[in-house]
């Protein structure tokens, strides 16, 4: 017999139907509390229940929304079962709030006050469960689950003690008056123990005292599951922070409130915590938990802030002129008082408040400043650098800032304020549309930590004058360390000159010089002698034009007077040439009349790309782009082999590279290919035709006797 197909997974019909029963129990709920007038409630001593049907609900709905989601998840079963229950709870004090409006009471009142009174005590047992199964349904294993176990028991023992009590005894433990009249002719004991009054009381008093001391033990699992959480487990428990301080918020305002609003209090509790509890199950990445939670501590308190100033300071105000004046003369009074001296003092300490709690992020004006002040004082850039890690610490309180700027030679310096933490995230810092560094922030963010649009703005102006003024710095280094070395180049190269002119040259010509005055003396009477002292002197006057060639070499490679720069390059590219590898020149467009500078550039920057590729990119082809684009000369090296690493360190090349460019006011990159291997581009800027005019002047006067060497000694 063949096993019908597996259809789609049908969803949990419990959820649903449990929250059916609520919503029946809290419309009953409703509809006989409207037929209830509140003088017979304040005979009964008791409120009408309406929090209790909204709680149910939003625990009932929770709950069916994580069986929906979650099949079998026990905290599903958990929301879904009290909330129906606590919705029963309330429409039970609904029906027994009713029938006893009448003489004698309706039947089922007394089936009423049982489920009211003893049975809802069951409901106590809520907050522990939570406590203890979220986030995974599970109790925590090993240890703690005795401990829990065991303080689930301690906190069932006031229902199951109120279950069989007597109802006098259960009244006055619980602090309460005389059992109204509308009540004494109930059945009020229908499951009753018999045991001594003095017992009930004891066994009570210690229940109640058992209450209070079973939480402990679930609020030590929720610190250590929290502690050691990671990951989506830890955004889980988040959201049960979220609620905890929510529900922490709401009851310290209800403190504040008439004794009325406590019920108001609880159900606004109920209904976060429940919501809380099924996003952080089902879905915990629905919106940021962290800025949720940072946002909620920072505008609790400074609305708690203000509105206790609001209490201290009309509260004294009605104190000291209250019997003074009457109702019309106070009302002026004070709204004088709000509009000209409150509401000014209350704006500023408003922003005090913000300032200590979230920074500067609310004064732009005073960040930007304050900045531009620090960085006029600050000689070099690793002190901008620090001031502008201050200031955004300062500003966003934040316990760890880093900036990160790349050098022109390549080299990252790092400044870091404050002790870094494992984790943290990287926000670029960019100049005229190149990258040239990051700012490191805690990646997980406090409470503190949010960035609002408007935060992010200011956060990108402070990175943005950063970035100018550490580049200004830096090239301004940069200038007077190039003056520097030009200076020392220039003078290196004359001793290097002088020392191969006076060791080299100097003696070769003096011995050329003796054997052609040898060989005059000797013509006469042995002209074969003369003939081997001239032929000596050809030889030693050839080497000498050999040394001179090299000389001349070493100002400026021969190749780009001879073909010119495409031409060297490609002479170059011949040399270079591999088994395996193929090197190609792309056919330039017009280079004619280019400065001597940016051609020896160019040359130099060429030669040491490829020289790169044949030794270490272990590619199979190389491709090499000369081109005139928007005033400056483009020279593009890129090959297919192994890449680069961006984080790598830059060597002796390749920061070669870089200053060869920056001496002439241009740039050069290395970066990853568009399809692999590695890419060189340099832009070298090139003067105006009359610039460039004068700039080859020197250089073409010299061409011809370099020129002449190189034909002198070909021959």
């Amino acid at each position: 017999m063949t096993a019908p197909a597996p259809g789609p997974r049908q969803r949990p019909a419990a959820g649903p139907a449990l929250l059916g029963v609520a919503v029946t129990a809290a419309t009953v709920s409703v509809l006989l509390g409207l037929r209830v007038s509140d003088a017979h409630r304040a005979l009964l001593e008791l409120q009408w229940r309406w929090g209790d049907s909204v709680a149910g609900l939003a625990l009932a709905a929770g709950g069916a929304v994580v069986l929906g989601r979650r099949p079998g998840h026990r905290l599903g079963w958990v929301l879904a079962g009290f909330g129906a229950w606590w919705a029963l709870d309330g429409a039970a004090a609904a029906w027994l709030a009713f029938a006893t409006t009448y003489t004698p009471a309706l039947p089922g009142a007394s089936v009423a006050f049982f489920v009211f009174q003893r049975l809802g005590a069951w409901l106590l047992l809520l907050l522990p469960l939570l406590l203890l199964l979220f986030p995974d349904g599970r109790l925590p294993t090993g240890r703690w689950r005795a401990v829990s176990v065991a303080s689930l028991v301690m906190t069932a023992l006031l229902p199951l003690a109120l279950v069989a009590a007597p109802s006098d005894v259960a009244q006055v433990s619980s602090g309460a008056e005389s059992m109204p009249a509308p009540l004494r002719a109930l059945e009020l004991d229908p499951v009753r123990v018999p045991l001594p009054d003095p017992v009930w009381s004891a066994l009570l008093q210690v229940a109640y005292l058992c209450l209070p001391l079973s939480l402990v033990v679930p609020f030590a699992v929720v610190v250590r599951r929290y502690r050691g959480a990671g990951g989506t487990t830890r955004t889980q428990m988040r959201w049960l922070l979220w609620a905890a301080v929510v529900d922490l918020l709401v009851m310290l305002t209800i403190r504040l409130l008439p004794d009325s609003s406590g019920s108001l209090g609880l159900t606004v509790a109920v209904v976060v915590t429940s919501a809380a509890v099924a996003v952080g199950i089902v879905r915990p990445q629905l919106v940021d938990v962290d800025r949720l939670l940072g946002g909620t501590l920072v505008y609790g308190l400074l609305l708690a802030s203000t509105w206790l100033l609001d209490l201290v300071l009309l509260g004294t105000a009605g104190r000291l002129l209250g019997p003074r004046l009457d109702d019309g003369e106070g009302l002026v009074l004070a709204v004088f008082v709000v509009s000209v001296l409150y509401a000014p003092l209350r704006h500023r300490l408003w922003r005090l408040v913000r300032r200590v709690v979230l920074g500067e992020r609310d004064d732009p004006y005073r960040v930007v400043s304050g900045l531009a002040e620090l960085l006029e004082e600050s000689d070099d850039s690793e002190a901008q650098l620090t001031a502008v890690a201050r200031t955004v610490a300062r500003a966003f309180r934040v316990r760890y800032v880093g900036v990160e700027v790349v050098q022109v030679s390549g080299e990252r310096l790092l400044v870091e304020h404050g002790e870094r933490p494992d984790a943290t995230q990287a926000l670029p810092i960019s100049y005229r549309g190149e990258r040239i560094g990051r700012l490191l922030v805690p990646a997980v963010a406090g409470p503190r930590t949010g960035l609002s649009a408007a935060d992010e703005r200011l956060l990108a102006d402070v990175v943005r004058q950063t970035a100018a003024a550490a580049r200004a710095v830096h090239l301004a280094a940069e200038l007077q360390h190039s003056r520097e070395r030009l200076v020392t180049a220039v003078e290196d190269e004359r001793r290097r000159l002088r020392r191969e002119l006076h060791d080299g040259l100097g003696p070769t010509l003096a011995a050329v010089a003796s054997r052609i005055d040898v060989a005059r003396m000797t013509a006469p009477r042995s002209p074969e002698e003369a003939d081997r002292s001239l032929a000596l002197a050809r030889e030693e006057i050839t080497g000498t034009l050999a040394e001179v060639r090299r000389l001349v070499h070493g100002l400026r490679p021969p190749a780009l007077d001879d073909v010119g720069l495409p031409g060297a390059v490609r002479q170059l590219a011949e040399r270079l040439r591999r088994p395996g590898t193929e090197i190609r020149v792309a056919e330039p467009g017009d280079l004619g009349d280019l400065p001597a500078a940016v051609e020896v550039a160019a040359f130099r920057i060429v030669s040491e790309a490829l020289a790169n590729v044949v030794r270490h990119a272990g590619a199979s082809y190389c491709t090499v782009r000369l081109g005139r684009e928007a005033g400056a000369l483009v020279v593009e090296v890129g090959d297919d082999g192994c890449g680069i690493d961006p984080e790598a360190p830059a060597g002796v090349g390749l920061v070669s590279l870089r200053e060869r460019a920056a001496e002439l006011g241009g740039r050069c990159a290395v970066t990853a290919g568009p399809d692999g291997g590695t890419l060189v581009r340099a832009e070298l800027p090139l003067p105006d035709a009359g610039r460039a005019a004068a700039a080859d002047a020197a250089p073409d006067a010299a061409k011809p006797a370099g020129a002449a060497l190189a034909a002198e000694g070909r021959r």
